[in-house]
């Protein structure tokens, strides 16, 4: 073949020739080739030309390297540092504007409180809470983003929860969708917000692979599995979501590499949406299956661990408010937060005192003791920028009192802490934005020691 033909960009060849024209020989010029099977390689390019008698050029010698695999492995190397950097960021951007959103759902609740169940006013501010709680589930799935976290795990039934994920995935789009979820469903114990990313990633795949339109099949089951199965779970209840589209399907190749980050066949896919719904399901202790054929559409199947725990339809149980008596003392930096904070307190029946900060919380603590009037419990943010957080303040108070029930708080949800609090001394969690009724009843929950 002619060895013009193997150049990705003919200007590049031609740009080639000229260095190599005027320096006689040139060494590793980045350029792109055409492998024979049509492939575009990365390769480095060492050549000369040797010269005939009259001194001009009789032809060309060198030796080609392919690099693509350096190549692919140095973007990687680069993609990851971004993101790091945007993790960082976010990190940062979500902790702050869940302040802000503690301040402002806190608000919401509190003025729902005087308003009359079915007035408009309460509509409005039903609404309003929606629309905030919505902001709250971004700003978690930034989190899990940008720093993978453990997920906070509660039991719950997930038939709301799969039908706003799917609501909410497909608002606006050409693409009809049908729910099925038996009303004897086994409740599972997930991080609501992490599941709703893993769903929403999914659901938008399936989005995609359907650009002409078309119906979305979401169903849920109960099955038990067995070690015969095969399947890399352990025997026992499962929770299973599948997510049935009428796409194109994949091709048979592409199946084995779906969960890997940045692998992609759209154009404008980033290859991440798949790789941490796949991250979200594992750390939960389930596992995603996919189903696929080309022109044949996609299913994809979520197994997760059903909990053993009873569990009270919302339907049933309500949002009701859980009052209470005793002193809370709460720790937070941001002013806003701890004068909703305060009022909240007040309507749930509690007295509350406030520190800024780690250092002052204990102090305020062991000078509670002296007295002999300690604290019923203490909520404490896991995070102050320059100062004591939860973490060290917890360790320093139990140190004082051993039987101090202290309940931790952030906005970094993900943070390991907020997972694994009874590790690190704490009672019991909740994170931040919260809502009354949250707040109510995790403090119900640790004054009187009732699940």
């Amino acid at each position: 073949m002619n060895v013009v033909e193997i150049y990705a960009d003919p200007d590049n060849l031609k740009k080639f020739n000229a260095v190599l024209e005027q320096q006689g020989i040139i060494r590793d010029y980045e350029i792109q080739l055409i492998r024979k099977d049509g492939k575009v390689l990365h390769c480095l390019l060492t050549a000369s030309f040797r010269p005939a008698t009259d001194r001009s050029i009789f032809g060309y010698q060198g030796i080609i390297r392919d690099i693509t695999e350096q190549k692919k492995a140095e973007q990687e190397r680069l993609t990851m540092q971004k993101l790091d950097s945007l993790g960082l960021l976010a990190g940062g951007i979500a902790h702050d504007f869940n302040n802000i959103l503690t301040a402002i759902i806190g608000n919401i609740s509190l003025a729902m409180m005087y308003a009359s169940p079915k007035s408009e006013l309460s509509v409005r501010l039903t609404d309003a809470e929606k629309a905030a709680l919505r902001a709250r589930d971004l700003t978690h799935q930034l989190l899990t983003f940008s720093k993978g976290g453990e997920p906070i795990k509660k039991a719950m039934y997930l038939d709301n929860l799969i039908r706003e994920a799917t609501s909410f995935s497909l608002r606006g789009s050409n693409v009809a969708y049908d729910v099925s979820i038996p009303e004897n469903l086994w409740p599972a114990d997930v991080d609501a917000s992490q599941l709703s990313q893993a769903l929403n990633n999914v659901i938008i795949n399936a989005k995609q692979a359907m650009p002409d339109g078309g119906q979305l099949r979401i169903s849920a089951e109960n099955i038990t599995i067995t070690k015969e199965e095969g399947l890399e779970l352990d025997s026992g209840r499962y929770v299973k979501i599948s997510i049935k589209d009428q796409g194109s399907g994949i091709a048979a190749q592409d199946m084995e590499r779906i969960f890997e980050p940045y692998f992609t066949t759209k154009e404008e896919g980033s290859g991440l949406g798949l790789s941490i719904a796949f991250s979200i399901i594992s750390k939960h202790g389930g596992a995603i299956i996919p189903e696929s054929a080309e022109g044949y559409g996609t299913n994809i199947h979520f197994c997760l661990p059903a909990s053993e725990s009873m569990v009270q339809k919302e339907t049933d149980a309500g949002e009701g408010v859980i009052t209470g008596k005793g002193t809370i003392l709460v720790m937070d930096d941001e002013e806003m937060v701890r004068v909703v904070a305060a009022e909240i307190l007040r309507q749930l029946g509690y007295d509350s005192e406030f520190a800024e900060d780690g250092q002052e919380a204990v102090e305020l603590y062991e000078a509670a003791l002296k007295k002999g009037n300690p604290y019923d419990a203490v909520i404490l943010d896991l995070t102050i920028p320059g100062g004591m957080g939860g973490e060290e303040a917890v360790i320093r108070i139990r140190e004082r009192d051993p039987d101090v029930i202290a309940i931790v708080s952030s906005g970094y949800s993900n943070d390991p802490v907020m997972a694994n609090y009874k590790e690190y001394g704490f009672t019991n969690v909740i994170a931040k934005p919260y809502k009354i009724p949250e707040l109510s009843k995790v403090l119900n929950q640790v004054l009187t020691g009732k699940p």
